[in-house]
């Protein structure tokens, strides 16, 4: 089985609990794409099989975060769960906050949390942050696409819709946001609406999957995406005929051979046999070569 789960993670689970949940459903090599936060909710790209291989490149695409923002008080993991580092009552209006945002939007550095899953000399910093030991970590560029000001909520909060690039940690935004205003601030809920290319509407709960397990006892394959759906955002070509043997065998393949490839126009690409997906190919020194391999012979009978 091959293929990317749209995962709805709940609160309380960790990621690796997910993945781990529902290897045991399939009983394939199972991955996922972007830690999410225990106590966090959302989209979480499950991977199965060789759709593991698509790790880095659903990670490098945007996400999409329903974040909850709240002023009055600063923590150590700078979400509701950590403990009271800092407080204060000089809380800024809905006016102010708006005003601020565009100063984060972009290209901004930032400096990632001590409760991370950031490794320091092979130590995960977390781990050493629960030891009373402060992580070397520095400051990283982080790119933000757009936040959103939607409504201020009760309790001194406002709900921020935020798109952005890896890397970027929406509790930091918000422990930033209210150093910014002159009041500690931390990320008092998240829900992930979107990753991979993947939407929290379209996804499926564990409860669902387990469900659909207990029936059938196999996971139902519609709920396994495709992993050429997954990479629709990238250009499709069909490899010739002639060049079917030495595609499946990973070697670079004439770019002039594949009908409708331009060197000027195109540069990493998804490359098929009819419906089967061959690989992403990336155009380099000339050639299209295979940059991950999806293929698979068709089994006798099945």
């Amino acid at each position: 089985m091959n293929g990317v789960i749209n995962f709805y993670k709940p609160p309380g689970m960790t990621s690796a609990q997910a993945v781990a949940f529902v290897k045991r459903l399939t009983g394939v090599k199972t991955g996922h794409a972007g830690t999410l936060d225990p106590e966090a909710a959302g989209v979480l790209p499950i991977l199965l099989g060789r759709a593991t291989r698509l790790c880095d490149e659903l990670m490098g695409k945007p996400k999409q975060y329903l974040a909850e923002l709240a002023f009055g008080a600063a923590t150590d993991t700078q979400d509701a769960q950590g403990r009271l580092v800092a407080s204060g009552d000089d809380y800024p209006d809905i006016d102010k906050l708006r005003a601020l945002l565009p100063q984060f939007v972009g290209l901004v550095q930032q400096l990632p949390p001590q409760y991370s899953a950031l490794k320091v000399k092979g130590k995960t910093a977390y781990k050493l942050a629960r030891e009373g030991v402060e992580a070397n970590l520095k400051p990283r560029e982080v790119y933000f696409e757009s936040i959103e000001l939607i409504r201020e909520l009760p309790s001194h909060g406002f709900l921020l819709r935020v798109r952005c690039g890896k890397g970027a940690y929406l509790r930091t935004l918000c422990h930033d946001l209210g150093t910014a205003l002159g009041c500690p601030a931390h990320l008092r809920f998240l829900l992930r609406e979107e990753s991979g290319g993947l939407r929290i509407e379209r996804a499926v709960t564990p409860e669902e999957l387990l469900s659909l397990h207990q029936d059938d006892e196999k996971t139902n394959h519609s709920m396994v995406l495709p992993v050429g759906e997954v990479l629709r955002h990238l250009p499709a070509f069909q490899v010739p005929p002639s060049l079917f043997t030495p595609a499946i065998n990973g070697v670079p393949l004439p770019p002039e051979a594949v009908d409708g490839f331009s060197t000027t126009k195109h540069s990493r690409v998804c490359l098929f046999a009819g419906e089967r997906l061959i690989g992403i190919y990336e155009l380099k020194e000339g050639l299209l070569r295979v940059q991950a391999m999806f293929y698979e012979p068709e089994q006798p009978g099945i």
